[in-house]
């Protein structure tokens, strides 16, 4: 389990340098990008399970909060979240290619603006949240499921690597 956790880790942080450098340049008007560090947190806890979901995002998510501005503990704490309720869904559908991921990577997108607006809330707007009525939250949550089945294929190639070996 410590290999695929530290795998899978590898990859969010590509994945975040990717998208904090090169697609935040493709971004014009808007600055939404997708969140490919969250869709590989997605199929990991999908493919595996709660306990490695739990410690790829909050593996991956402290590594994002020393790569960015938020502050410390912030993204390991949502990542760990939405890596345990990916994992619980581990088994319970079969992985097809395009509408499971689709629905994962959207709900997951969501569930992280909710839990962002809620400690936007608790901590008296010290913590960054998405505006409902601003269209960022919006091209985000449509990049990530447009993304996501294409990203899954791709991760799907590695899924010795990021993926628990089944004992029948």
């Amino acid at each position: 389990m410590a290999k695929k956790v530290i795998w899978a880790t590898v990859f969010a942080v590509v994945a975040i340098i990717l998208q904090s450098t090169l697609l935040s340049r493709l971004s014009v008007y808007i600055h939404a990008v997708p969140d490919i560090a969250l869709v590989i947190l997605v199929f990991t806890a999908y493919v595996n399970g709660t306990t490695t979901g739990q410690l790829t995002g909050f593996c991956s998510g402290l590594l994002m909060d020393f790569l960015s501005a938020a502050p410390l503990g912030l993204n390991a704490f949502i990542r760990t979240i939405l890596g345990a309720l990916g994992g619980f869904m581990n088994g319970s559908f079969f992985l097809d290619t395009l509408f499971l991921p689709m629905v994962l990577c959207a709900g997951a997108t969501l569930l992280k603006a909710l839990l962002l607006y809620a400690l936007h809330i608790l901590f008296a707007g010290e913590v960054a949240a998405y505006g409902i009525t601003e269209p960022t939250l919006w091209v985000e949550l449509v990049l990530n499921t447009l993304s996501a089945p294409f990203l899954f294929a791709f991760l799907k190639l590695f899924k010795p690597l990021l993926a628990e070996r089944r004992e029948s």
